[in-house]
């Protein structure tokens, strides 16, 4: 009986190294790619901190105005004035959409029937 057990813990001992040589590569694997997520996240965040640094540096003011200014005749840009907009009461809003048979109480379609008004 003795050395069926030595011989069961022994496999049992190879199994375990198995499954702990297995983990180690899985876990090595698995910290590569995180290292290399990370290494993507940083190349990422520089290239959007350099794309906002370059919107920043185009969109100057100055600059701008220079462009507007060089460009005048074809684009015909004049600075806004308070008469450019209308009022409110101008707007032409759509008319509300006509009720439905379903939006309609028996009531109201009683008086409609009957031409009796609203």
């Amino acid at each position: 009986m003795r050395p069926f057990l030595s011989v069961l813990a022994a496999l049992a001992l190879m199994a375990l190294a198995f499954w702990a040589y297995r983990e180690n590569y899985t876990t090595q694997a698995a910290l590569r790619e995180v290292s290399a997520l990370n290494q993507e996240i940083v190349g990422l965040r520089e290239s959007l901190n350099l794309q906002r640094a370059e919107w920043a540096y185009l969109n100057r003011p100055d600059r701008l105005r220079d462009l507007a200014v060089l460009n005048f005749d074809r684009l015909g840009l004049l600075p806004m004035e308070p008469e450019q907009f209308g009022r409110v009461d101008q707007v032409a809003f759509p008319p509300p959409p006509p009720l439905l048979p379903a939006d309609l109480n028996p009531v109201d379609i009683a008086a409609a029937i009957e031409g009796d008004p609203l």
